[in-house]
């Protein structure tokens, strides 16, 4: 039996064998005959239309081998355009150089010259009767003795100062306008929306990178920084300002945040310089901005209301006072305080407030600080308003209608 099955499997195999000879055999001559069958077939594929052949000689065949031959042979012209093209292209003209001129003693010579301070941004908002009017920063012009503006062009023009506000940090300068081509188109910051588009144009670190564009988003809509200009430790001012991280340095102060559209959204005005910290610009909303311009191209300077008292934060006072002299409530921990004696006929005088009283709320917006209560008289009020005057003495609440008055002059 077992030399019954070896010879069976050893005839199998013979079998086998001669089987695949005859499959490899049939295999390549099906492929001969079929690519002698698509060979003689191509000519009448292409005239067909069906394949395109290209012909040895002929300008396909040229540029077909030069292309594959050199990739860079033929030039390729690239279209760009995209919504933040357009909105730069809208809106770059407008933008400007301001420089900052002051004079300093040239002891060699005995006599003063003119000496370059310190360069920012603005932007033309209008043209009128011959002149350009430009917003920038209050602190770009700060200390100047002269002004110069620097043109797309990259002429130089002098420039004069229409009006500035340091709280608010704006100002208004003008220009001779005959060669102003561009004006800038304000926005509407009200209807930002964060993580939207924010593009800003500037002169960072001065006119070697003027009108540079740096883009990014709108982080925050609605941000208060305080401002302690005299740096005594207690806050002057809160600036309310957008946030947003495109790229914002030295040079770009006064510059234009602008939207996808083209319209400007904001006053470039400052950024947080920390290491470590990145992304953290900020700009003055331009609604605030268009109120504030108007007041300083009609006046010159911004109408601040008169109430008569030295603020003094409460933050500030040690906390046993709040007891020993204020006698104030537990709930009470915020607020301002009548730090002096109060002018009898001033506002606040005449309406009965005295000293060491602590205002908590003006009208219907809670106080806790002295900026807070100094913009709301600037921002919110008018001389000549009445306004409601919120405040604790000896641990009472009570209130006072007071009667705003210009500040009297210095």
């Amino acid at each position: 039996m077992g030399f019954y099955d070896d010879l069976t499997h050893v005839e199998r195999k013979k079998q086998r064998g001669s089987s695949i000879g005859r499959m490899v055999v049939t295999s390549v001559t099906s492929a001969v005959i079929g690519g002698m069958v698509v060979l003689l077939t191509l000519p009448t594929l292409s005239n067909a239309g069906y394949i395109n052949m290209v012909k040895p000689g002929t300008e396909n065949a040229l540029s077909s081998n030069a292309s594959s031959s050199n990739p860079f042979a033929k030039p390729v012209s690239v279209s760009v355009g995209s919504g933040t093209v357009d909105a730069v292209k809208k809106v770059e003209n407008a933008i400007v150089g301001v420089i900052n001129i002051g004079q300093r003693r040239n002891s060699w010579m005995q006599n003063s010259m003119d000496v370059e301070q310190g360069q920012g941004s603005g932007v033309i908002f209008e043209k009128k009767g011959g002149k350009a009017y430009i917003v920038t920063n209050y602190h770009v012009i700060d200390k100047a003795q002269k002004l110069e503006v620097a043109l797309p062009t990259g002429e130089k023009v002098a420039a004069k100062v229409v009006g500035a506000d340091g709280y608010t940090d704006l100002a208004v300068l003008e220009i001779d306008g005959s060669k102003v081509t561009d004006v800038a188109e304000f926005g509407d910051s009200s209807t930002l929306q964060v993580g939207e588009p924010a593009i800003a144009i500037g002169n960072p670190l001065g006119m070697q990178f003027s009108r540079t564009v740096t883009q990014g988003i709108i982080s925050s809509k609605e941000r208060s920084m305080p401002m302690d200009f005299n740096e005594d430790g207690q806050d002057d001012w809160e600036l309310d300002v957008i946030q947003t991280d495109a790229a914002i340095n030295p040079g770009n102060s006064g510059g234009a945040l602008v939207n996808i559209e083209g319209q400007v959204i904001g006053i470039n005005t400052l950024k947080i310089s920390k290491a470590g910290v990145e992304g953290l610009g900020f700009a003055l909303p331009i609604n605030d901005v268009k109120v504030i311009v108007d007041q300083l191209m009609e006046k010159g300077t911004l109408a601040r209301s008169y109430l008569g008292v030295q603020p003094l934060d409460l933050a500030n006072v040690p906390r046993y006072e709040w007891k020993e002299t204020l006698n104030l409530p537990d709930n009470v921990n915020a607020g301002v305080v009548v730090q002096t004696e109060v002018g009898k006929f001033s506002p606040a005088g005449e309406a009965g407030l005295r000293q060491f009283d602590v205002i908590v709320k003006l009208d219907d917006k809670n106080i806790f600080n002295s900026a807070q209560l100094r913009k709301y008289l600037t921002m919110s009020k008018k001389p000549g308003d009445t306004m409601e005057v919120t405040y604790y003495r000896d641990g009472i609440q009570k209130t006072a209608k007071v009667k705003l008055t210009a500040p009297p002059q210095q």
